[in-house]
């Protein structure tokens, strides 16, 4: 085992579908879902292949309940800078879809 997964949810690989958003895209047969994904394109944890924002992707396309908008935001890694400059769109987000 590697990887966050094995250091928050042990060896047990099944134990971690239940908090892997893949896993769950594929699975989802609710309610249109929209939503709404921002990614640092220098984030170390996306170049340590620790993050795989593409594989969500791939699962969210293939599933017509989910609307995935993901956007790779070049020059931002896994920071207070990132986070902040991405924040005020994703209280929109949620005003818009949650309210």
């Amino acid at each position: 085992s590697s990887g966050i997964n094995a250091e928050y949810g042990g060896d047990n690989k099944s134990a971690w579908k239940q908090y892997d958003a893949t896993f769950t895209a594929k699975e989802y047969e609710g309610p249109k879902l929209e939503i709404l994904l921002d990614q640092g394109s220098d984030d170390p944890y996306l170049n340590d292949k620790q993050l795989l924002p593409e594989n969500l992707a791939n699962a969210c396309s293939n599933n017509k309940s989910i609307n995935l908008n993901f956007r790779m935001q070049q020059g931002y890694d896994h920071g207070y800078f990132f986070i902040m400059s991405f924040m005020e769109d994703h209280f929109n987000f949620m005003a818009k879809h949650i309210c």
